[in-house]
């Protein structure tokens, strides 16, 4: 299947493997792009440059085909050492980054020049016009539907997707509930050129995390995800939990004097403790993308 995104990627077919924290490693990047995908690595969850540079390494020993790095540029006030990871995908002569959080616009000329495409995550048409407006090469516009950050507009793909299509001249792709052949059906005619996949490749044998993580997915039915962090505008889809419930008890409790802190024992470095020991109860965890940052580097 062709369509703009496999000739910009180079890829068979047209589905990316979004980042993940703590399930974006080589192992499965690697086995997405010998399937025909794009594969991701998730950067900051190694640990520091050199560390990503030894994942891209062990990537392209398990690979031939195309893969990209996911990097996310987090609002913090101890950023992450960004130069170094952009240095360790350039070196490592990565050709596909997928960006996230806030504005890539300073790091694209070097990106760029190094023969870089980038593909920026967006929640909403506005955001996906700014970054074509910037310079990114396509965008991953992600519906209400995703684990992860959905955005504040609450507004599904089956709404998204379509205007996306009317304003955009750079290519897109759906990201936010696609888990199979349908979705990527029903993307492309709603206008998308593919389709960016995260929860469901956890499930799959390939993804280097804790069995208790795989069969809670399968086990979850349309039912068995929560909004966290509204009143923070910081909207979360995690799954259901009695930690979930904890950090909603709190929410309602504290109404509109909720601060980030009150609810840290729950999102707060929970990542390695679910995705590599299983602790399924750790905290809050989504299916999809960064929760916070105390799991980065």
């Amino acid at each position: 299947m062709k369509t703009m995104i496999t000739e910009m990627f180079g890829i068979e077919h047209p589905i990316i493997q979004g980042g993940m924290h703590y399930v974006g490693f080589a192992e499965l990047a690697a086995a997405v792009s010998n399937a025909g995908g794009l594969g991701i690595i998730t950067g900051l969850t190694q640990r520091s440059p050199e560390d990503l540079a030894k994942e891209i390494d062990r990537c392209r020993e398990m690979t031939d085909k195309p893969f990209g790095v996911n990097l996310t540029f987090l609002p913090i006030v101890n950023a992450p050492d960004y130069p170094g990871y952009i240095r360790a995908i350039i070196d490592g002569e990565v050709k596909v980054v997928e960006t996230a959080g806030n504005n890539p616009q300073k790091w694209l000329p070097a990106l760029h020049e190094a023969g870089i495409k980038v593909i920026h995550k967006c929640t909403s048409v506005r955001h996906s016009l700014k970054a074509e407006a910037i310079g990114c090469d396509a965008v991953s516009v992600d519906g209400f539907e995703c684990g992860g950050h959905p955005g504040e507009d609450d507004i599904p793909n089956f709404i998204l997707l379509p205007r996306a299509a009317e304003a955009l001249k750079i290519p897109f792709v759906a990201s936010g509930g696609m888990a199979d052949g349908r979705s990527l059906v029903a993307a492309l005619a709603l206008g998308a050129q593919g389709i960016n996949m995260g929860t469901r490749f956890i499930a799959t044998q390939e993804a280097p995390v804790h069995e208790h993580v795989k069969q809670a997915i399968v086990a979850a039915s349309e039912l068995d995800t929560r909004l966290v962090m509204r009143p923070l505008r910081n909207t979360e889809r995690v799954m259901h939990n009695a930690a979930v419930d904890r950090l909603l008890e709190k929410e309602r409790s504290l109404g509109a004097s909720l601060k980030f802190e009150d609810i840290l024992e729950e999102v707060a470095g929970v990542y390695p403790r679910i995705m590599m020991k299983g602790d399924m109860e750790a905290g809050a965890w989504s299916c999809g993308c960064l929760l916070y940052t105390s799991d980065a580097a």
